[in-house]
């Protein structure tokens, strides 16, 4: 049963950038893990505290706004060889069910977009809370993950190691760590 606490957070939110994250982890080398973010997107959410199934979320991402903290592979990850972000500069997730799991965890699933290719993905989300902040924003935050094998999405560059594996593992984790607020002040 959904806390009945959560029904006054039924309606729009947009996440808030400043205090959000969506990125990726991914094995590098076989031997160590590589962290990056978007920092460029923008948001559609809607979250129905009585009737989760009625919630729905669209993000559109800015592929040239990768991070990863190093800006060869920056470069590297913009370019034809992974996002081809000149002719792809966006992607996208938009929810297509949401289910309450219980305990303060919902299911998504939706569609990813990463250059014109739609696959569909589940993310695993927990409820973090909700609070009234000083300036008198409501606000809601939730955290979600997903693993998806890159080479759905074409994203197939690679070298192979002397060693044997693969330079970039297929598999990478993406991270949602979101804080929303509606669009007006409360009250």
């Amino acid at each position: 049963m959904v806390d009945p606490a959560l029904h006054e957070l039924t309606g729009e939110w947009i996440i808030d950038p400043a205090h959000s994250r969506i990125g990726f982890s991914v094995r590098h080398a076989m031997v160590t893990t590589v962290r990056g973010a978007f920092t460029e997107y923008e948001s559609r959410l809607f979250f129905d505290g009585q009737d989760p199934t009625r919630s729905s979320a669209e993000v559109v991402i800015s592929t040239a706004s990768v991070d990863t903290g190093v800006g060869q592979r920056d470069a590297h990850l913009v370019s034809r060889d992974f996002f081809d972000s000149d002719n792809y500069p966006q992607m996208k997730f938009a929810s297509t069910n949401v289910q309450f799991i219980g305990n303060d965890a919902y299911r998504m699933t939706g569609g990813l977009t990463i250059r014109d290719v739609t696959r569909p993905v589940v993310l695993e989300m927990t409820y973090i809370g909700h609070v009234l902040d000083p300036f008198g924003y409501q606000r809601v935050g939730f955290d979600g993950t997903t693993t998806i094998d890159r080479s759905d999405w074409g994203l197939t560059y690679n070298s192979k190691m002397a060693e044997g594996g693969s330079m970039v593992s297929e598999k990478v984790r993406l991270q949602f760590d979101i804080a929303a607020i509606r669009n007006a002040p409360a009250g």
